[in-house]
Formats: C-alpha cells, sequence, structure tokens
C-alpha cells in the first residue's frame, strides 16, 4: 500500500482535472462540488457535504475512491452508535477458545499474566471503519449521514479526523501515516455542531438543474436516447417542486429512467407515468399528490 496521498499515480492536480476524472465514473460534478473535492484532497481536510437527499453526496465519495484508486471505508452513522461500533471491538469468542486451549495445553501450569497478554493483541482486534481507515489510509473514509449521530460520537468523531491517530489501551496508539480522505455526509436532519464543521471544508449540494441531470441519466445509462432522459428530468424536476414528502433525487431519477427502459419505452407518456410512479415516488400521499396534480401536466414541454 502506498503510503502518502503525493505518490498516487492517479491524484488530480486541479478542480477540473478532478471533474473529469469523476466524470469517467458517472460521477458529473459542477465546479463547485470538482473545488471542494480538489482542496479537501490538497489541504487533507474533511470535506463536510450537506443537502437534501439524493443529491449525490454519498456517490461523491464512492466515485472519489474510484477515481483515486484507493479503498472506500464507510461508517454508517445512526442514533446510539458508539465507540466502539465505530473504532474496534474486541473478539470474545475468539479470545475465550484462545484461552481455553492455553488451559488445555498447560497441565495445570497456566502462566495467568502471560495469558492475560496473549489476549490482547492485533490477533483479537476487530477492526471497525474508524480504526480499518487510519490502518489502511491512504483510502476515502465516508462519514455517512452524521447528522443521526448524537452529540458526543460527534465529539469523538472531532478527534479522530483531528489526530488522525487513536489510542487503544492494550496495543498504544495507531496514527495513520497518510490521513484518510474523510467526506462527511448530513441531510440536516439535526445542525451539526461547529466544532466539527470548523475542522472541515463545507460544501451544500443541490439537486443538479436540468442540464447535468439529463447529462447524469446519459452518463449512467448509455440505453436511453436524449428525448426520453430530458423528459423523465423534467417530470422529477416539477416532482421536487411540489411539497412532497420525500422529493426525488438523482438515485430515484435514475431508477425511473431504469425502470421506463426496461419497459421498452423511449418516451414517457401519461399512462406509463401512472404504472411507474413507484420506481420515483415512495410514498402513497406522494403519487396520490402527483396524480391529483395531473400527470399531463407533469410531462408537458
Amino acid at each position: 500500500m502506498t503510503a502518502s496521498w503525493d505518490q498516487l499515480p492517479s491524484r488530480p492536480t486541479t478542480p477540473a482535472e478532478l471533474a473529469a476524472a469523476l466524470e469517467k465514473t458517472g460521477y458529473l460534478a459542477d465546479d463547485g462540488i470538482a473545488t471542494a473535492g480538489f482542496l479537501a484532497l490538497r489541504m487533507h481536510r474533511p470535506l463536510f457535504c450537506e443537502g437534501e437527499p439524493g443529491t449525490g453526496k454519498t456517490s461523491l465519495a464512492q466515485a472519489l475512491a474510484q477515481v483515486l484508486d484507493v479503498p472506500l471505508i464507510r461508517l454508517q452513522c445512526h442514533e446510539g452508535i458508539d465507540a466502539s461500533q465505530a473504532l474496534y471491538d474486541w473478539d470474545f469468542p475468539r479470545q475465550l477458545l484462545h484461552l481455553r486451549a492455553l488451559e488445555a495445553a498447560s497441565d495445570g501450569k497456566l502462566d495467568a499474566d502471560a495469558a492475560e497478554a496473549s489476549l490482547y493483541t492485533e490477533r483479537f482486534l476487530l477492526a471497525r471503519p474508524l480504526l480499518r481507515a487510519l490502518q489502511e489510509s491512504p483510502c476515502v473514509l465516508l462519514v455517512d449521514e452524521v447528522d443521526r449521530a448524537d452529540d458526543e460520537f460527534e465529539a469523538f468523531l472531532l478527534e479522530v479526523l483531528s489526530e488522525h491517530a487513536v489510542s487503544v489501551p492494550e496495543l498504544g496508539e495507531i496514527r495513520a501515516e497518510a490521513p484518510p480522505l474523510a467526506v462527511l455526509t448530513s441531510n440536516r436532519t439535526r445542525e451539526v455542531h461547529d466544532a466539527l464543521k470548523r475542522r472541515c471544508l463545507y460544501h451544500w449540494l443541490e439537486h443538479p438543474d436540468l442540464g447535468r441531470e439529463v447529462a447524469i441519466l446519459r452518463s449512467r445509462l448509455p440505453g436511453i436516447g436524449g428525448r426520453l432522459a430530458e423528459q423523465v428530468a423534467m417530470a422529477v424536476r416539477r416532482l421536487r417542486e411540489m411539497e412532497l414528502l420525500k422529493p426525488p433525487g438523482v438515485a430515484e431519477s435514475l431508477d425511473w429512467a431504469e425502470a421506463l427502459l426496461a419497459l421498452g419505452k423511449t418516451e414517457l407518456d401519461a399512462e406509463t407515468a401512472a404504472v411507474t410512479l413507484g420506481a420515483v415516488l415512495k410514498y402513497r400521499e406522494d403519487a396520490d399528490r402527483a396524480q391529483n396534480a395531473g400527470l399531463a401536466a407533469l410531462l408537458a414541454s
């Protein structure tokens, strides 16, 4: 494993070069996203991405790992997540088996101190995403939906991202030779503390404009025609303007287009939209609202 980001042959040297490399993976970045990603890589700073669900925050981390040809390590945050779930744990069942094996082999003369010391080695350490990222970097560390974690975990995360090191009492300090490229995402279900934001570069992701969404559809679904891509992108854009419980993101736009392709459609009409809305809307109330607004109006040029 390469020990430094500078030694990576695939490391882009300008935002435009990063944008071009991302495009080859199917991720179409605008100037703002490309610049934020480039600076995070160049300055060794975490990149904090906020935006509505489906605006491409998670897929940005995936695309960066692909561009840089490094592992993607994902930490999915949730309510109640704690340090042991994110950092490391000990493999207690294996430790117990090891201890029983030592007892059986000692013929009643087990050295308790030596036996205990043998239990707390890397052999029995279960590395969770944060520790793996420190051990395996250069890598992209995706800390997904950090807004779902609680304040205590946020403070713990701040320390790890600042120091790029953790202390395992039984083993000592484990420090990354190269800081992971950390991408933190938030759907803004709550405000993340300023202390964490200050350590990061910040970027707000909007839904793509019509032209970029058409380009994304055509890039990710090579079999789609221009007419169908434009119809899907326009209809999704209008759905986002409604007050829906779950406005569709780019992922839903892609799902809808893929569903239409699977049905052999080259154009989207109201009848087809009515039977395929489940690919783009995930709540009955949202489907009812779209139906009541008139699917023909949704598809009007």
